[in-house]
């Protein structure tokens, strides 16, 4: 495979921290570009340029102006409610921010774009959340890029900063049931955020080596598992 540039927006969350970690670890992508209001948490390399800006208006530019310009667009960018302060802020960030990068990918040259999306998403849900996340499915595959990855995994699990009480308990059921049958009782609603991060490097890396046909690929919980999950 030749060696490409890949950029990552999302990458101090919890999908987008596993998605850097194993970016930094794959031979085929030679520079990593990461935009985000703080320094993500890696230790420091000459292929890693981390773009850091409270200002997350300035972010679309920074991403045209990525030497060399990214082959690879990942976005694993998103906020709750609360940590927004409020549904419309949410909505700025979740869908609005997330539009403009995926427009300054694109103006970049980018032809791979990936999103992590949510199980559920859709345009027409009651939902607001799953509204808006199905409201930015349906315009990122209108923009024209030769390939658009859209991963739909259920509840991510995963170690995040001071995670809420609801994260704690979403942890400890899925870790008391898989220890009963991972299979049937836990990856079939919640999956691991390192392995939502290796089903999206393996997708990118298909489309880039010409394994699928060129348009919108959308890939379901059970997909994303058969794509991101170590052989056991």
């Amino acid at each position: 495979m030749t060696e490409q540039c890949a950029a990552l927006v999302g990458s101090t969350g919890l999908v987008g921290s596993q998605l850097l970690k194993q970016l930094l670890a794959t031979p085929a992508f030679t520079n990593v570009h990461s935009i985000s209001r703080r320094a993500p948490s890696v230790t420091g390399t000459s292929t890693f340029k981390a773009h850091v800006d409270k200002d997350t208006s300035a972010w679309p530019a920074a991403l045209k102006a990525s030497t060399p310009p990214p082959a690879v667009f990942f976005s694993a960018l998103g906020t709750t409610r609360a940590q927004a302060g409020g549904l419309e802020k949410q909505r700025a960030i979740d869908l609005d921010l997330n539009k403009d990068l995926a427009q300054a990918a694109r103006e970049a040259g980018t032809n791979v774009y990936v999103l992590i999306s949510t199980h559920g998403a859709n345009a027409t849900s009651i939902a607001p959340y799953l509204k808006m996340k199905g409201q930015l499915d349906d315009a990122v595959s209108k923009m024209g890029f030769e390939h658009t990855v859209i991963l739909r995994p259920g509840a991510l699990l995963g170690q995040r900063e001071a995670p809420p009480l609801a994260v704690r308990g979403l942890n400890g059921a899925a870790k008391l049931l898989g220890s009963v049958s991972k299979a049937y009782l836990v990856d079939a609603w919640a999956i691991d955020a390192d392995v939502v991060a290796g089903a999206a490097i393996v997708a990118a890396q298909k489309c880039l080596e010409g394994e699928r046909e060129k348009g919108v690929w959308i890939l379901s919980q059970k997909e994303v598992l058969g794509l991101g999950k170590p052989a056991q």
